[in-house]
């Protein structure tokens, strides 16, 4: 074969008989003098066939000895013998193709027609086969049990709020209704009460504070106590209005050490995820003593989710033990895997005060008390430019009303209302909602003197709103 035919691709099929040319003897002997068993090496076309043409050929450089100059090749004696290697290599090829023919057949008419098929090796019924199941079992894991131990003491919170809004095009303001979700734990029981610990933003600006135990009922739930600063609050819940269906459902929590926590313990939040019932997320204890803007303590920080809806919730340890409540997560795209927890140790004292509060109902509107202030709210962003507490500035103190005669000093900051912390007017205004004209309030409230803000407290007998 010539070298610049050696890339040609591989042809398919019968190879072509070679040609031969059968040389003159007689010619030859008067021109040289040779001996007789050398002949003139025969010369091949260019269509010799490859040596074994239906393996695919992956080595370019590959040159078939055969064809190579350097080892001469014996003249056959005829071309009848090479006629008769043809004719056996062809009969060869076909009885290999038809037996392959003859399988591929028989293969395909068992797989259309079906029939009973035996292993060669072993002759049992293929097709007898069958898929093999599970037994069944559920496996146990601390996550799960745990969650089944707390769940009866999570409860979904559903806040009714009334929101104002800003009336551009015709002035004034507009009220609607607006709905959130939160989360509760049960923390005791007394004689008359269910009592729940939730955070502050969670109740914050209620209409009416519907409760959702674990096997679904629903109940109203009252505010007996809040502290703004540390986001906590209590609710109670009469037990005369809880089925003893339900009773037998719920239990008090179990509360924890958060002061013996250790980073990377396994932390497991159980709460009202994006208001859509109680779920699970289990991660661990990522850092301890953390502090984020807007809140005064220190908190645990957690990489379980804890989604809007979580608020208030439960934060718990592998013993099944709250040790925090769920107040706060991180949410930028940046950022994965940092909610906030508060330390159920660090918070003991004050959730104790709370629960021994006198549970409030709210006043009929016609028959509430005013404090006769106008006021601002003082938030995060004016009291930083402005070097002042947050809480309620009065600016006006109106004459005649129950702030004018108990001495509300004007400019004053109002922090606190029968120990309860505002950090809003609107707050304030929820605050009052529970008290009628004639009761006594006593405000906590922050004067500026030389030295700067110094803490007061007052108290002012309420009189009626003035229009």
């Amino acid at each position: 074969m010539n070298d610049e035919n050696r890339y040609e691709p591989y042809q398919y099929g019968k190879p072509q008989e070679p040609q031969f040319e059968e040389p003159d003897l007689d010619k030859q002997e008067q021109e040289h003098d040779f001996e007789e068993s050398q002949f003139e090496e025969p010369k091949f076309e260019e269509s010799t066939p490859e040596a074994d043409p239906y393996i695919p050929r992956y080595d370019y450089n590959y040159t078939s000895q055969a064809a190579s100059p350097q080892q001469p090749v014996k003249q056959r004696t005829g071309n009848s013998v090479g006629k008769l290697f043809i004719t056996v290599a062809l009969a060869i090829v076909f009885g290999v193709f038809a037996s392959v023919v003859f399988q591929v057949s028989n293969r395909v008419i068992d797989n259309m027609f079906g029939g009973n098929k035996t292993n060669n090796h072993t002759g049992q019924i293929v097709n007898s086969t069958e898929i093999t199941t599970g037994s069944g079992s559920t496996v146990k894991s601390d996550v799960a049990n745990v969650a089944e131990s707390v769940m009866p003491s999570v409860v979904s919170i559903v806040n009714l709020s009334v929101q104002e809004v800003q009336n551009f095009f015709f002035g004034g303001t507009t009220q609607y209704e607006s709905q959130s979700s939160g989360s509760g734990i049960i923390i005791g029981q007394n004689d008359t009460e269910l009592l729940l610990v939730t955070n502050n933003h969670v109740v914050q600006g209620s209409k009416t504070l519907t409760v959702t135990f674990k096997d679904g009922k629903s109940i109203e739930a009252q505010i007996k106590g809040t502290d703004a600063d540390l986001d906590l609050a209590i609710l109670s819940v009469p037990l005369s209005s809880v089925e003893s269906s339900t009773k037998e459902t719920i239990k008090v929590a179990t509360l924890g050490d958060s002061d013996a926590l250790r980073v990377g313990e396994p932390a497991i939040a159980i709460g009202n995820a994006l208001g859509y019932g109680q779920s699970v997320t289990a991660g661990i204890v990522s850092a301890l003593n953390c502090t984020i803007e807007s809140y005064e303590g220190k908190l645990i920080q957690t990489d379980a989710a804890i989604n809007p809806g979580n608020s208030g919730g439960a934060l718990l340890n592998a013993n099944g033990e709250v040790i925090g409540i769920n107040t706060a997560k991180v949410s930028d795209e940046q950022v994965e895997g940092m909610g906030y927890a508060i330390p159920i140790s660090d918070v003991v004292d004050v959730l104790n005060e709370l629960m021994n509060k006198e549970t409030r109902t709210k006043v009929p509107e016609s028959a509430r008390g005013a404090l006769g202030i106008k006021g601002l709210t003082v938030g995060s962003d004016m009291s930083q430019y402005y070097n002042m507490p947050e809480g309620v500035y009065v600016s006006e103190v109106i004459k005649g009303g129950g702030a004018d005669k108990a001495g509300l000093p004007v400019n004053s900051i109002i922090i606190k209302i029968d120990g309860n912390s505002v950090d809003s007017m609107e707050e304030l205004q929820e605050e009052l909602q529970y008290y009628r004209v004639g009761d006594t309030v006593e405000l906590t409230i922050k004067v500026q003197d030389r030295s700067g803000y110094v803490k007061e407290k007052i108290k002012v007998t309420l009189g009626k709103p003035q229009s």
